[in-house]
């Protein structure tokens, strides 16, 4: 079939725009139609959580959006007073960057464009139809109408999503039950540092410091709850809000931006259909709890995009495009209970001694160590894993987060792991120094897997016995042999045709 593209993304957000420059790097004909003219000034999004910030480091983004955010090293479970602690967690990126979301697309849409990928804006989707050979799209711009052809299509166009909705997916869960208040403003006479949040028996407040002197004020107001969230806020509305809770409006004035938003918990019953797939909001969509939705969203890109590469290049396995939903249906679903849970802590049933008193007893427990850090590792995503691979002999590592090691290659180069990543190729780490590794395939066929003989340059947990180990372009790891291995060649040589093919 003759197409325009091989992949038409609808939505030019940060998930769309990030999938987008996944694809192009496997040198896909790809195009983005998005709706609004130009990137939006406000910013729904402000955190960048650790793994984020990993797999953006491993396509060479991180430096670029440091310099526009600012490091904390800690996060917050439900605005309880005891932080979650990052910076225990095994990582350069042991911290969230509060960076506006505005700020973030930009970075991944210049990335984008500078691979090749094809941007059009003002384009509004309004159909979407697909058959065994391809999908077409049809979208209404500034010239009219539109029809464009694709082998594939992906919605990454919000809880409202038209690709979603189109391709008769159903979207399951519970809608809004209340709706909090938000807005971006100057504080005359702001809280001295850090990122504070208050809960009483009035409400909720957090305060997030915002660049050019701006703070992002958030409040849980038991008199407001029932507003629906179509209904402007006003600034009278939060000022009278702050009052009401804090005793104090903190000397707010000059609003950016104010939106109210509700606790709707949806998921799509599933993320494909036939050639067309779901990620971020169009996926699911939760209480905005822990920053936890935009970073679910690029890590759902990155987790697609080498996958539907690899099947319009022809070498992927059978099974590996299903498995996009199988991997992050289960994680989605485990993200929507958390944001639940930090819901009613927040107050959505009540205001009272009672829930006072249980967040105060969470709070104490999360000065324990042990729970502070299974909390952290849960919000910033570095307690994912994939369902390891059966085929292959089981190994700690295997499905797990592929760690930031420091090897030493061949020439005695060092070099961080993640710089290997900038291409979006698989890693296949051999830690041997076993020549039969050349013979055994023909790795002029693999040119999406790099090849790459080391050592550790530093210990790093569980892999002082690793033999050789297959790192997917999403950075977990598809498997790992051991030393002990009696046959290694032989289980590389299976590994490889498994992941990467029979080319």
């Amino acid at each position: 079939m003759q197409v325009d593209y091989e992949v038409i993304i609808v939505g030019g957000g940060p998930v769309g725009m990030m999938l987008a420059a996944e694809l192009a790097l496997a040198r896909v004909r790809v195009c983005v139609l998005e709706r609004l003219m130009e990137t939006t000034p406000y910013s729904r999004a402000l955190t960048l959580h650790p793994r984020t910030l990993e797999i953006l480091d491993m396509r060479g983004l991180k430096a670029k959006l440091l310099d526009r955010g600012k490091p904390i090293t800690t996060g917050h479970f439900a605005a309880l007073d005891t932080r979650l602690d990052f910076s225990v967690l095994d990582s350069s990126s042991n911290y969230t960057l509060i960076i506006p979301q505005h700020e973030t697309e930009k970075v991944v849409e210049e990335w984008a464009k500078s691979l090749g990928v094809e941007i059009r804006r003002e384009e509004e989707v309004v159909a979407v139809h697909q058959d065994q050979h391809g999908v077409e799209v049809v979208a209404v711009g500034p010239n009219g109408n539109a029809v464009l052809t694709a082998l594939y299509v992906v919605g990454a166009d919000g809880a409202a999503s038209i690709v979603r909705k189109q391709a008769g997916i159903p979207f399951i869960g519970k809608n809004s039950t209340f709706t909090a208040m938000q807005g971006d403003v100057v504080l005359k006479n702001p809280p001295e540092s850090g990122v504070p949040s208050y809960f009483n028996e009035q409400g909720l407040v957090m305060i997030v410091p915002l660049p050019k002197g701006m703070h992002r004020v958030v409040l849980i107001d038991p008199e407001r709850m029932a507003v629906p969230k179509e209904e402007p806020v006003s600034l009278e509305e939060l000022r009278a809000s702050l009052l009401r809770i804090l005793g104090d409006d903190l000397g707010i004035s000059d609003p950016f931006w104010m939106t109210r938003f509700g606790n709707a918990t949806l998921q799509a019953q599933r993320y494909r259909e036939g050639r067309i797939f779901l990620a971020g909001d169009a996926a699911h969509i939760h209480f905005p709890a822990g920053g936890q939705g935009m970073n679910v969203g690029l890590q759902e890109a990155i987790n697609l995009g080498w996958k539907l590469a690899a099947q319009l290049k022809g070498w992927a396995p059978d099974w590996l495009l299903d498995s996009y939903h199988t991997e992050r249906f289960p994680i989605n679903t485990a993200l929507l209970t958390n944001t639940q849970v930090q819901s009613l802590l927040f107050g959505s049933s009540e205001f009272s001694p009672s829930v006072i008193a249980l967040r105060n007893m969470l709070s104490n427990l999360l000065q324990i160590p042990e729970a502070n850090y299974r909390l952290a590792t849960q919000i910033s995503a570095f307690n994912v894993q994939y369902e390891p691979d059966r085929e292959m002999e089981p190994h700690v590592l295997n499905g797990r987060r592929f760690t930031e090691l420091h090897l030493r290659l061949e020439n005695d180069v060092c070099q961080n792991a993640y710089e290997l990543f900038h291409s979006g190729s698989f890693l296949l780490l051999h830690l041997g120094s076993d020549e039969r590794l050349y013979d055994v395939i023909d790795w002029s066929k693999y040119k999406h897997v790099h090849v790459v003989r080391a050592s550790l340059a530093k210990g790093a947990p569980d892999w002082h016995d690793v033999h050789t180990a297959l790192i997917r372009p999403d950075g977990y790891v598809a498997w790992a042999i051991s030393q002990s291995e009696s046959n290694p060649m032989e289980a590389i040589r299976k590994g490889i045709i498994h992941w990467c093919g029979h080319v």
